[in-house]
């Protein structure tokens, strides 16, 4: 096989690798791009044929990166970025007006700038964004009260799998206290599974803790956090300047990943759904958690 010959990727390939790549797992990554485990794994042989490389290394958890497959990441994340930005250039203008629900931890990176440049893209369309608690929204999606809507939970609920994103133990950069006291735990009010995850892996591991904040707000949790007050529990992408992943020595329990599952109502209209969907994928490719 010549050089040439192996270099037959396409976005298909690509989508697969990075699908891959931010699930660490062939299941996972198969239930994300709606394929089969065994139609991603002929994927996963075709770009390491075609690039005469090793992408990741087997494990029996899962699969993880080699050194060539973290120098492609980028490069692919990249490629199907710009992939999408050319189509969206000879597309029919879309007009027309979407309502889309987010966790509002996704505000920094996916109001701000996914929804940011679709509005950029197409501003002939109006977009209204609910960005809260996501426990409600696939009631909403089912009365029509929203059109798309990303659901934050412990295991995938229905939809299409978004992404998987880790969660971590997250304290205040300056953040200090005495390992003979009790944990001082900042936490949601909100009474849905995220705000109970480290009350419950907490008394789980038989520690001590105080909730010292409680808020209504992501927001305000995570300021609470950065000031020092105490410690919380942050999806990964949500962690902030001045603020640091809880140290080993803390002996905080393991936390499980968070799924992202996107819902479409079928009352949406179908050509702004589809290009919001392309547009959050893409997003989420580029700026992975």
């Amino acid at each position: 096989m010549t050089k040439i010959e192996r270099l037959a990727l396409n976005s298909d390939l690509l989508r697969a690798f990075v699908a891959i790549a931010e699930n660490g797992h062939l299941t996972l990554a198969a239930k994300r791009l709606n394929r089969t485990q065994s139609a991603v794994s002929v994927q996963l042989r075709k770009i390491e044929t075609a690039l005469n490389t090793r992408l990741f290394q087997r494990h029996a958890k899962g699969m993880t990166l080699t050194s060539d497959g973290e120098k492609l990441l980028p490069i692919a994340r990249d490629i199907l970025a710009d992939m999408y930005r050319a189509q969206a250039l000879f597309e029919e203008p879309l007009r027309g007006t979407i309502r889309i629900g987010i966790p509002d931890h996704y505000d920094d990176m996916v109001f701000e700038v996914v929804l940011a440049e679709f509005g950029r893209a197409y501003p002939e369309v109006d977009i209204f964004v609910t960005s809260g608690c996501s426990s409600g929204y696939a009631t909403a999606i089912l009365k029509g009260d929203l059109d798309i809507a990303v659901l934050s939970g412990r295991e995938h609920a229905g939809g299409e799998l978004l992404e998987t994103e880790a969660t971590h133990w997250v304290e205040g950069e300056r953040f200090e206290t005495d390992p003979e006291k009790p944990i001082p735990l900042a936490v949601l009010d909100r009474g849905c599974w995220w705000s109970k995850l480290p009350v419950t892996a907490l008394s789980q591991q038989g520690r001590v803790f105080n909730i010292a904040f409680k808020s209504e707000s992501f927001s305000n949790l995570r300021c609470a956090i950065r000031a020092g007050l105490a410690i919380g529990v942050l999806p990964a992408r949500a962690i902030q300047d001045g603020m640091r992943t809880a140290p080993a020595n803390r002996r905080l329990p393991p936390l499980p990943a968070l799924a992202r599952t996107l819902m479409v109502s079928q009352q949406a209209p179908a050509d702004i759904a589809r290009a919001v969907t392309e547009a959050l994928k893409a997003g989420l490719a580029a700026h992975p958690g």
